[in-house]
């Protein structure tokens, strides 16, 4: 992959509020530099509900949606590039909650667990930030979800 283009990656990553945030752009310079570049076709499990992940993703094209139980189905907007899927089995070591299945083509940074945990030793205020853009993006989506059940509801 050419420079530029991951200059453009890293410059929409940096544009978007929805994903990993307060990330500075020497911290998307050390991320990429470990991260997988994955590619997912449409229908294709990211995620896979019950199954541990050991690291996180991090779209960076395509879209995917995240699915729950039939009644708050509706209720989940689709992820794009920027966002972030496999956080919640991440942050807990746990199997995931839920199937994300990318919507069309997707292309992800896959992120491991592992590398991880030695950029945070060697960068601790990366760990910091990167740990508050997953509690803020975890905090926007329940609040999303919250809301929109709630204005569901009849009164």
């Amino acid at each position: 992959m050419s420079k530029a283009h991951e200059r453009q990656d890293f410059t929409d990553l940096l544009s978007s509020k929805r994903g990993l945030m307060y990330l500075t752009p020497n911290d998307w310079t050390l991320l990429a530099d470990k991260a997988k570049r994955m590619q997912f076709k449409s229908g294709e499990a990211i995620v896979q509900k019950g199954k541990r992940t050991q690291g996180v993703f991090l779209l960076l094209n395509g879209s995917a949606r995240v699915q729950l139980p039939i009644r708050l189905r509706e209720s989940v907007p689709a992820i794009g590039a920027g966002e972030v899927c496999g956080e919640i089995s991440f942050i807990d070591d746990l199997p995931a909650t839920a199937t994300v299945q990318a919507l069309e083509p997707v292309e992800a940074f896959y992120l491991e667990r592992s590398v991880l945990q030695g950029l945070f030793e060697l960068f601790p205020h990366l760990g910091s930030r990167f740990y508050r853009s997953l509690a803020s993006s975890l905090s926007r989506r329940l609040r999303e979800l919250i809301d929109t059940e709630a204005s569901a509801k009849p009164t």
